[in-house]
Parts: structure tokens; sequence; C-alpha cells
């Protein structure tokens, strides 16, 4: 299988150092409830920063970036999430539709 076939898979699993999540494979229409869940979880989360890793993602759609943001929106005051290594995509999906949005931070580590 070449590596510009979509594959429709999506793996959502805990940091081992830090409060948050890594994702891995794409967010498309095949793996929206396994995001928003991974969302919805993050969410949850009780720390003042949460972060997520993306470096493994290959693909986000415009409705994964929304969620994200959605997510976001819906922090409580103080809180935000940190967007780690995400594919070029998301940062650009963010300024344009979400500019300054508060409660995400997109950093290259």
């Amino acid at each position: 299988m070449s590596s510009a076939r979509s594959t429709g898979t999506l793996q959502v699993r805990p940091l081992a150092d830090r409060t948050g999540w890594q994702a891995a494979g794409e967010v498309s229409l095949a793996t929206r409830t396994a995001w928003e869940r991974a969302l919805d979880r993050l969410a949850l989360e009780d720390v003042e920063v949460c972060h997520l890793e993306l470096s493994a993602v290959t693909f986000v759609d415009v409705a994964g970036v929304s969620a994200l943001a959605a997510a976001a929106q819906g922090l409580p005051e103080g809180r935000r999430l940190m967007i780690e290594q995400p594919p070029a995509a998301v940062g650009r999906v963010l300024d344009m539709f979400w500019p300054n949005l508060p409660g995400v931070e997109v950093v290259a580590r």
C-alpha cells in the first residue's frame, strides 16, 4: 500500500509524559466519530494545559478542524489545548476561520 493512499483509520492514545492524547492516521468522515470522542475526553481533563500531539496525523479535513475549534471554545476559561506538530492545514484552517481562537495554541515542538 502506498503512503498516499487513504486508510480511513485513526488511532488515539494517551501521552505517556504529559496530560493529553496522541493521534495517528487521518481525520475524515470515516473517522469523525472517533476524533470527536477523543476531543470530548480531552476536554474532560482537569488540567490548565492539555496536549494533543498530531505529528503522526496524515490528513485532517475542515470538519475535523471545526470539531477541534468547537472543543476549544467549550473549555472553561483559563484552560487551553496545546496542538503539537499538526499537519500544516490545521494551522491554516484555524487561522482562516478562527483567528486568535482563545484556548488553542499551535506549536511545532
